[in-house]
């Protein structure tokens, strides 16, 4: 793998920290704030795997998609390193972020890149990271506002879909009380 600084860029979020690493780990808004990589991934397949102090979100390719040379059903496997780091493998390389409070509701994400495979780069689950990334801004802001306002109520987690964002929650208590 190669550092690509043309492909690597910081982006900045006026949302807290966490609440970017929360839409990281949980898959349920793919469908509806990703368009791109809902065409590319089968959603129904996607899995989260947890571990002590990390997570694995697995996205399977949809039949005749972009997918790793080792195994043609997987189009991306995004691994999380409690409490900022990400790891996003593509069949063209990684992309690893890097999550950065700066303040209580602006966040910095530094996306250092590096490419394997040219050949791939621009297809697949990570062919347009620059738009995945401003849906999620888009995502993460609305929250921020959400749940500064007086009517935000915290749901239930869905077992299904936000294995991740229980196993963040319960990590941030964890050291938080310890």
């Amino acid at each position: 793998l190669k550092f690509s600084e043309t492909l690597s860029r910081d982006y900045f979020v006026n949302a807290h920290w966490a609440l970017y690493c929360e839409n990281y780990l949980e898959g349920f808004h793919i469908p509806f704030v990703h368009q791109s990589l809902n065409a590319v991934v089968d959603f129904d397949s996607y899995q989260t795997e947890t571990f002590r102090f990390a997570s694995l979100q697995t996205g399977f390719a949809k039949s005749g998609e972009n997918a790793f040379a080792f195994n043609d059903k997987i189009a991306a496997l995004y691994f999380f390193v409690f409490p900022n780091l990400m790891l996003n493998f593509y069949p063209w390389g990684l992309s690893v972020n890097v999550v950065k409070p700066l303040q209580k509701d602006l966040t910095k994400v530094s996306y250092l890149t590096f490419v394997g495979d040219e050949s791939k780069l621009g297809r697949g689950a990570g062919g347009d990271l620059g738009r995945v990334e401003f849906e999620d801004q888009a995502v993460v802001e609305s929250v921020q506002k959400g749940i500064n306002s007086r009517f935000y109520e915290r749901g239930r987690y869905s077992p299904e879909r936000e294995q991740g964002t229980h196993h963040f929650h319960q990590l941030i208590a964890e050291f938080m009380n310890g």
